[in-house]
C-alpha cells in the first residue's frame, strides 16, 4: 500500500495528514505550531517528531513504511543559513529520504487551487501570495511581522491595536473597537493593555495575531476605524496577488485561478473586501474558494514529487466553488 503524508506548519498550529493513494484519510493530527525564528530550528524537530510519530501510530505502520512526504514549514528559505538544517530534520524521524521540505505557502497553493496553475494569497498568522504557471513559481510578501506581512491577522490586530491606543487617548472617537479590546484582553485601565501584551504575552507573534477577530468584530459592530483596517487588508492582499500573476507574466486577456488559505480569510467581511479590490483590480483575476486546505495540499505535493497519480477525491473536478464579487 502506497501511504503518503502531509505537514501545514503555521503560525498558531501545525497539521498532518496521512492518506493512501486513493487519497482516503489514514490518520490526522495537531501539533504546536513550528515557527522556529524565536525558537530555533530545534522545534522543526521537536513537532515534526511527534506529529509523525502520532499518525504512523494512530495508522498502525512506522515511518519507513511512508512512500513519500511533504512538510511545509513556516520560514523555510528565508534563511541560507538554517535551510539545510531544516531539510534535514525529517531524514532523522522518517529514516528515509523519501520526503522534501518547503515552506508553508507550497500546500496552501497545491490544496486550494487542487494544483492548476493560478495564484493562492495566504492571510493567516502572516501573509504572501504564490502562483505557478507552467512550471514557474513566484512569491510575494511574507517578509516577517517586523517589515512585512501586510493583510496578515497579526497585521490586522497590530493596526487595530493602534486604532485602539488612539481611541484611549482621545485621537480617534471611542467606536465599539474600544470596549472589545478592553474585554478581550481583560482589562479595566486602558493603559494596562501595554502590561498585558508585552509583559504577560511576551508580545507573542500568534497570540498577538487572534486579536484579529476582535477588529473583525467591531467592524461588524459598526467601528469605523476597525471597517478601515479590514479594507486596508483586503487591498494589501489584492497587491500581493496582482504582483505574483504579474511576474508569472499571464496572458493580460487570460483568466487566472486565485485562491486564499488561512484564518483571517474565515471572515465574510474580509472575503467580500477581498472578491471587491481584486475584482477592480482586474476582472480577469477570478476569485474560487479553496478546494482543499493546505494539509492535503502538502499530500498532492507529496504525491506529485513521488510520481503518484491525483486520485480523483484530490483532482480539480470542473471549477472550484465561486466566490465571486459580493457586495
Amino acid at each position: 500500500m502506497t501511504v503518503f503524508l502531509g505537514m501545514d506548519g503555521g503560525g498558531t498550529k501545525t497539521a498532518f495528514l496521512l492518506t493512501d493513494g486513493e487519497g482516503t484519510t489514514l490518520a490526522e493530527s495537531r501539533q504546536p505550531s513550528c515557527y522556529w525564528f524565536d525558537a530555533g530550528t530545534g522545534l522543526v524537530g521537536d513537532v515534526v517528531r511527534a506529529g509523525v510519530e502520532a499518525v504512523t501510530a494512530a495508522a498502525g505502520i512506522t515511518p519507513a513504511d511512508i512512500t513519500y512526504a511533504h512538510f511545509g514549514i513556516p520560514g523555510h528559505g528565508e534563511s541560507s543559513r538554517d535551510t539545510p538544517v531544516l531539510d534535514a530534520v525529517p531524514a532523522a524521524v522518517l529514516g528515509h529520504d523519501r520526503y522534501s521540505c518547503g515552506n508553508d505557502m507550497i500546500g496552501g497553493w497545491a490544496g486550494s487551487l487542487a494544483g492548476r496553475d493560478g495564484v493562492n494569497v495566504i492571510a493567516g498568522t502572516g501573509s504572501m501570495a504564490y502562483g505557478e504557471r507552467g512550471g514557474s513559481v513566484h512569491r510575494v510578501g511574507g517578509w516577517s511581522e517586523v517589515f512585512g506581512d501586510e493583510g496578515s491577522a497579526y497585521w490586522v490586530a497590530v493596526q487595530g491595536l493602534a486604532a485602539f491606543s488612539r481611541m484611549a487617548d482621545g485621537r480617534l472617537p471611542r467606536g465599539p473597537l474600544h470596549a472589545l479590546v478592553r474585554e478581550r484582553v481583560g482589562v479595566t485601565e486602558d493603559l494596562d493593555l501595554i502590561g498585558v501584551v508585552m509583559e504577560e504575552w511576551g508580545a507573542d507573534r500568534g497570540t498577538i495575531a487572534d486579536l484579529a477577530k476582535v477588529v473583525v468584530a467591531a467592524a461588524e459592530a459598526g467601528d469605523a476605524a476597525a471597517a478601515d483596517v479590514l479594507h486596508r487588508a483586503a487591498a494589501e492582499l489584492t497587491t500581493l496577488v496582482v504582483t505574483t500573476v504579474r511576474a508569472l507574466d499571464f496572458p493580460a486577456d487570460e483568466t487566472v485561478p486565485v485562491s486564499y488559505s488561512g484564518g483571517l480569510f474565515r471572515a465574510p467581511r474580509l472575503r467580500r473586501g477581498f472578491a471587491a479590490a481584486l475584482h477592480a483590480e482586474d476582472p480577469h483575476l477570478e476569485l474560487v474558494g479553496p478546494r482543499h486546505d493546505p494539509t492535503v495540499g502538502s499530500v498532492l505535493v507529496a504525491m506529485r514529487r513521488a510520481g503518484a497519480p491525483i486520485p480523483e477525491r484530490f483532482a480539480a473536478a470542473g471549477e472550484p466553488e465561486v466566490t465571486g464579487v459580493l457586495s
